[in-house]
């Protein structure tokens, strides 16, 4: 490494092993020179929600294995963060980790949805969505392909039991060519 700043892929090469067997991977490192002092930005995702004692864990490994490197500039902050309510849904694996969460779908037929993310199973994802005929909640199947832009809504109050209960049932069978 050249003496300064570490490239985005050089700190992905170095944290990548350690944030794994933590159970977390890294979904995109931001290295910003232009701040005094600069900074690194380590945004990291898992199926398990990253709370504040798991962020101080990998910040410490993380800074351990950015300092053990010659040639590092030691006037950086290292920020270890989660991606913010606002990034898009945009694979599976982001569906399957928002599980439980509102979100607000664009639809490739023009359309808009908004519900709560149930199991995403192959390229299908389940969302519980309210049924206006039946005044009851229900599971409608998306195929992943149909989703232009998918966004986790911010929520003020708590949902239903039973809509809780819906994102739990497993629709595979039923997903099988409908949507």
């Amino acid at each position: 490494m050249a003496t300064g700043l570490p490239s985005q892929t050089q700190v992905i090469e170095l944290l990548d092993g350690e944030f794994a067997r933590a159970g977390y991977e890294i979904e995109d490192v931001v290295i910003d020179a232009r701040v005094q002092p600069a900074r690194i930005t380590v945004i990291a995702d898992g199926d398990t929600a990253l709370d504040l004692d798991t962020i101080a864990e990998l910040s410490r490994s993380a800074s351990s294995l950015l300092d053990a490197v010659n040639g590092i500039d030691d006037h950086y902050v290292l920020e270890v963060t989660s991606p913010g309510v606002d990034r898009p849904l945009t694979s599976a694996k982001h569906f399957r980790r928002a599980r439980g969460r509102k979100i607000e779908l664009a639809l490739t037929d023009g359309t808009q949805v908004t519900g709560r993310v149930g199991q995403t199973t192959g390229d299908t994802l389940s969302l519980v969505v309210r049924d206006s005929r039946a005044r009851d909640w229900t599971v409608r199947s998306i195929s992943l392909s149909q989703i232009l832009k998918a966004v986790v809504q911010v929520e003020f109050s708590s949902p239903s039991q039973r809509e809780i209960e819906l994102t739990a049932v497993d629709r595979s069978a039923e997903a099988e060519g409908r949507t």
